[in-house]
């Protein structure tokens, strides 16, 4: 059974960059996010349900509205919540088969709000990527279409990195002057270490 190293940190810190070394690596990577939208877009429950919780229909062109999706639960906690409570349980359900078919030694799942989702039960370590304020908001404006003020009212409804830091086994700091290289190698060799202890 491989071992599962769960991959977090706020949007714009660099999961994606650290999780493509470890891809690198020959370590498979599960994208909660990806499998979100999939989920969201594809599973009729879900759809009634995200229609249900904004009071509007958001699949009007048969896909669903991201941008005015965002619109409506950026700005209001309680529906944020309630539309992570309806998609999450799928994600996760859909983590743990592709997890146990894995014959890796060990496997990622990379997601932002690996936390509040309760996906940490699901993993045996976890990485919080941290990264400077600054930075993560000039990241996210210059690959998003996303306003300044946008962008930290999305960090502002994620966790602090102290929060994530504190529940997590490593992290690596990944600031521009940073090298996260040799930090992410020191990760792969102790997970290698610990799914052969197990075998």
């Amino acid at each position: 059974m491989a071992k599962r190293l769960g991959v977090t940190g706020g949007i714009g810190s660099g999961k994606t960059t650290v999780c493509r070394i470890f891809r690198v690596l020959g370590i498979p990577v599960f994208v909660a996010d990806n499998v979100a939208r999939d989920v969201m877009e594809n599973e009729p429950d879900i759809r009634a349900a995200i229609n249900l919780i904004t009071g509007k229909d958001l699949y009007t062109h048969g896909n669903l509205d991201r941008k005015e999706l965002a619109r409506i639960i950026f700005n209001r906690p309680d529906l944020l919540r309630k539309v992570n409570a309806a998609v999450h349980p799928e994600v996760l359900e859909r983590f743990n088969r592709w997890a146990s078919a894995s014959d890796s030694p060990y496997v990622i799942m990379e997601a932002a709000i690996l936390f509040e989702a309760g996906a940490d039960s699901l993993v045996d370590r976890v990485v919080t990527i941290s990264a400077p304020v600054e930075e993560r908001i000039s990241r996210v404006m210059g690959r998003n279409e996303l306003t300044r003020e946008e962008v930290i009212r999305r960090i502002n409804n994620q966790l602090g990195d102290e929060e994530r830091e504190e529940q997590s086994y490593y992290v690596i700091n990944n600031s521009d002057n940073e090298m996260i290289i040799p930090e992410i190698l020191k990760i792969h060799e102790d997970m290698l270490r610990l799914a052969e202890k197990e075998r």
